[in-house]
């Protein structure tokens, strides 16, 4: 089975079982881009992780619905 993923960090709020606010609505909109098999990331997020072994390249610029502005995202890079 082929999954898509998409990955954001920022704010969360927690309402009961609940979890809302804009990072869980960009965390949405960054997978939806995303195709099957592929990881993609926010630029946040990839700022956040530089010093990892991960690698990372562009995946374009995308409007991301409800969200303003297009926004860079990028994939997962596959190792070895």
């Amino acid at each position: 089975v082929a999954i898509r993923s998409g990955v954001h960090t920022g704010e969360v709020e927690f309402v009961g079982d609940n979890v809302r606010g804009l990072a869980v609505h960009e965390t949405a909109r960054v997978a939806s881009v995303a195709t099957a098999g592929e990881i993609l990331v926010s630029a946040t997020t990839k700022h956040l992780l530089a010093g990892s072994d991960l690698t990372f390249e562009s995946a374009g610029t995308h409007e991301l619905k409800g969200l303003g502005e297009a926004r860079e995202l990028f994939r997962l890079a596959a190792t070895g």
